[in-house]
């Protein structure tokens, strides 16, 4: 009898740490509330072209939305229209301007309004010698290139210079296809635009948050790589996570730019803004946390082992993150969808452009108090607006 008490003993005892281990290995577990179509995830690999990728999906699940085949364009085509055009506006600007491979949604819509969109099949830009995207070198080459030309040795700017730049944009991406035929019909870049994609460019609008600005009025965010001058309407935070929540319920996905420079920012697939206020700590704590080296303490911090209350995000936070410089233009994503963990937490499903890189498969699942703090802009359909907040902001 003895014997049987201790088995029983000993298997609760093994029952109940392997539970425990199990619940501690548990992680975090989401539940899909809708999840919108899209294309397959690429890779912008070793290109700081996430703003072409991220912003191309989205037209993508846009044409799907619009009863459109599924198709993947090419975010390759409008970097090098990009290109193209930051050429004249840097050499017009006699180098007063940020020169580089990021960008913006409003560069793609720009973009396609003024030279149309071609498949990826068609145009991959990759005529270097090189598998993947790689950069670098050629951003590299045209930075130097156009600060000759500002330096303007001969003291007039020769007729040559922008065909020389525009060779250069040929021999690492490849020349820009005039026409080309797909699925058996000839077509312009233009023409593939106004008539296979079923887009409009004008009906795309950015959103933004920020109190330096008037609610309800529009300007250009003060951030890099807004070059363009792109124009967003400005809403305060509340009806901002609003129009986004909704949008997905009702179809409509948005591109979203961030910054993704906080710890929160897991490349194992979650965005999270954990609360960690050492002014939240009891006195023992305190002294526990001080002496914990760095690793320690991020490793306590960022371990994403199990969901956790995060920060309440407001207005100002918002805004003494921007104006400190502690929220940048680091990043373009898609978000697809809307999910839950077993905690009750909300997140956006987002599809992100760095490949199958993760147990999620390229997608992350970022957390509403993630996106409320680190959103710069947001592109989206203007329908997904409700009618009343059109009305305000003078939208058609």
């Amino acid at each position: 009898m003895k014997k049987i008490t201790s088995l029983v003993l000993m298997l609760a005892l093994a029952l109940s740490v392997y539970a425990q281990d199990n619940k501690e290995a548990e992680g975090y577990k989401f539940t899909e509330l809708k999840r919108l179509p899209a294309t397959s995830v690429k890779s912008q690999d070793r290109a700081g072209t996430c703003w072409s990728w991220s912003t191309i999906s989205f037209l993508e699940t846009e044409m799907m939305r619009l009863g459109k085949d599924s198709v993947s364009l090419s975010p390759m085509f409008i970097v090098w229209h990009t290109y193209n055009e930051k050429a004249d506006k840097y050499v017009r600007m006699h180098g007063k301007l940020n020169f580089g491979q990021g960008g913006a949604s409003a560069d793609v819509t720009w973009a396609i309004k003024n030279y149309g969109i071609v498949p990826l099949e068609v145009y991959k830009g990759l005529n270097y010698g090189e598998d993947v995207h790689v950069h670098g070198e050629l951003d590299g080459i045209l930075k130097a290139y156009l600060d000759v030309v500002v330096s303007n040795p001969n003291r007039k700017l020769s007729t040559a210079w922008k065909r020389g730049y525009d060779g250069v944009l040929d021999a690492y991406l490849g020349e820009i296809p005039e026409k080309f035929t797909y699925k058996g019909k000839e077509y312009t870049p233009m023409t593939f635009y106004k008539e296979a994609t079923g887009l409009n460019m004008d009906d795309y609008i950015s959103l933004t948050s920020f109190t330096h600005h008037p609610f309800y009025t529009q300007f250009a965010l003060e951030v890099p790589d807004n070059w363009i001058g792109e124009m967003s309407y400005n809403i305060p935070l509340d009806e901002l996570m609003d129009v986004l929540d909704k949008a997905i319920d009702k179809g409509y996905s948005f591109s979203w730019g961030s910054d993704v420079s906080e710890r929160g920012f897991s490349r194992d697939g979650i965005a999270i803004v954990p609360t960690a206020d050492i002014k939240d700590m009891s006195n023992a704590e305190i002294t526990k946390w001080v002496a914990l080296s760095k690793k320690e303490k991020d490793a306590q911090l960022y371990k994403f082992d199990k969901p956790g209350k995060e920060k309440e995000i407001t207005q100002e936070m918002r805004q003494e993150a921007f104006d400190n410089y502690q929220t940048q233009d680091d990043h373009g994503m898609h978000v697809v969808g809307k999910a839950v963990d077993q905690a009750g937490n909300k997140y956006f499903v987002v599809k992100n452009s760095w490949g199958d890189y993760n147990k999620y498969h390229g997608y992350l699942y970022v957390s509403y108090p993630f996106l409320a703090y680190k959103t710069t802009s947001i592109m989206i359909h203007k329908d997904a607006l409700p009618k009343d907040l059109k009305k305000k902001l003078g939208i058609k």
